[in-house]
């Protein structure tokens, strides 16, 4: 299997993991028109979307695609319906599509409903985890976005994230605000820092090294707790993961 990203709109990735015989899995479509043409360019044979959860810019290009492909199956989750999942998933669930049996699993916090879609070593995981941060908490509570992060963190060191928002560079500068002498956090930053300035991706991202960049992934480390007292007491995990996702709307 070969993964793909294809930019969209500002900040966008809409990844597309394809088999050897070019048939093809497109995953939050934002919008169709630069899926279309990479479908067409590359000789690709659309079988299914997977949906992660309802917001227009990642289901916007769902409509056009499936008139264009009226034989392609998407997959989602109940608040994807509306915008055109045929086939429900939910936590627990395995599809098996491409000869891959993905895993589904349900991540809320961004949204209520969103999901997931895992299967070894990819990890398509749409606004619930980025590289060196998390997604904003739309409907969900810190508590639930606490423990799907948990979930992802369970998986094994070599997952692949696919993250759908180029947002590395300043999700580092935020973790460099918090931890500035942090030898893991500096080196990525500056690392990303001049990937972005060069105008290349920064996704996909290994779990293995997300664990040691990422401070939501980190809300037992000693060093973390020790900038989080200094302000508060908090004693819990999910509690000084609350207060990192506020720190970060306000960075």
């Amino acid at each position: 299997m070969n993964l793909t990203s294809i930019p969209a709109f500002q900040d966008n990735y809409i990844w597309i993991l394809n088999d050897r015989e070019g048939r093809c899995i497109i995953v939050d479509p934002g919008e169709a028109r630069p899926v279309l043409n990479a479908v067409v360019k590359n000789k690709w044979q659309p079988a299914a979307i997977f949906l992660t959860h309802h917001h227009h810019d990642h289901v916007g290009g769902v409509k056009e695609i499936v008139k264009q492909y009226p034989d392609i199956v998407v997959y989602g989750p109940q608040e994807t319906q509306s915008k055109g999942a045929k086939h429900i998933v939910s936590e627990g669930d395995n599809i098996a599509v491409l000869g891959c049996e993905f895993r589904i699993f349900a991540t809320p916090g961004h949204t209520l409903g969103h999901v997931c879609f895992y299967s070894s070593p990819w990890l398509f995981c749409g606004d619930t985890l980025f590289s060196g941060g998390c997604g904003r908490l739309f409907e969900g509570t810190p508590k639930q976005m606490y423990q799907s992060f948990q979930k992802i963190n369970a998986l094994p060191d070599e997952t692949v994230i696919c993250c759908a928002h180029e947002y590395t560079l300043s999700n580092m500068a935020f973790a460099k605000s918090i931890l500035p002498h942090d030898s893991f956090i500096n080196d990525y930053y500056l690392k990303v820092k001049e990937l972005r300035a060069r105008k290349q991706i920064t996704l996909p991202v290994i779990l293995k090294d997300e664990r040691h960049i990422n401070l939501f992934l980190r809300t037992d480390d000693i060093d973390l707790i020790k900038v989080i007292s200094q302000e508060t007491n908090l004693q819990h995990p999910e509690q000084r993961f609350a207060w990192l996702r506020a720190k970060k709307d306000n960075f």
